[in-house]
């Protein structure tokens, strides 16, 4: 398969891009990283690279309200991101970014254009390293790689999210589906790259599905 397109990060003819888009909790993560191993690509959780943004600013007692503070912070703060470990300006993150405070401050911190900026930049230089990838997050479909091979987009419903949010990281199920809920609407109503499914973009329901079906479906669209 090739990509022909302008961007210089997807001459290589070789380069294959699947884009994975949804909300938080529907499962992008699990999918991402099983059809990365399944296709022997590379997988980049680009969510993992707006937590790590939060985690610095948090860090640096940057509020993340103050849209200018937090733009100008973000080309300063390196983030390395090694499979499943994270590390933010030379700290290892990887738990931390999980964790209930960045949770509840990262929608905020990915709402600002000039973190996003950054970040896409990120996320098509990484593209351009790897020779392609399985790339999962918000955007990614519709304006990280709107030429990719194949754009998905994994969702389920907010109680299932929930569920699974709480065996992750606990708390009242409840509490978490109204915050999923409510994370939903200001992810999809922002100015800035808001929620949303691309044009051409193959929509998968992860409720009620094992991993293994969802995987089997999505190499059945393969070109």
């Amino acid at each position: 398969m090739t990509v022909e397109q302008s961007d210089d990060t997807l001459r290589a003819p070789e380069t294959i891009v699947i884009a994975i888009d949804g909300p938080a909790g529907a499962g992008k993560s699990t999918v991402g990283r099983a059809l990365a191993a399944r296709l022997e690509l590379e997988y980049l959780d680009t969510g993992a690279m707006y937590r790590a943004m939060t985690f610095a600013a948090l860090r640096r007692g940057v509020v993340e309200g103050d849209f200018d503070e937090v733009a100008a912070m973000a080309p300063t703060v390196d983030i390395d991101i090694d499979h499943d470990r994270v590390v933010v300006d030379g700290v290892d993150a990887t738990v931390d970014i999980r964790g209930r405070e960045v949770t509840e401050a990262v929608s905020q911190i990915a709402a600002n254009p000039g973190v996003r900026a950054v970040l896409v930049e990120r996320q098509r230089e990484w593209v351009g390293r790897h020779g392609g990838g399985v790339v999962e997050g918000r955007d990614i479909g519709s304006v990280v790689f709107p030429d990719a091979n194949l754009k998905l987009y994994i969702t389920a419903s907010p109680r299932v999210r929930a569920e699974r949010r709480v065996r992750e990281i606990g708390g009242n199920v409840d509490e978490v589906e109204a915050s999923i809920i409510e994370r939903d609407r200001r992810d999809s109503s922002r100015d800035h790259s808001p929620l949303t499914e691309a044009d051409d973009a193959v929509v998968v329901d992860t409720t009620g599905l094992s991993i293994d079906g969802v995987i089997e479906h999505i190499l059945r669209l393969l070109p």
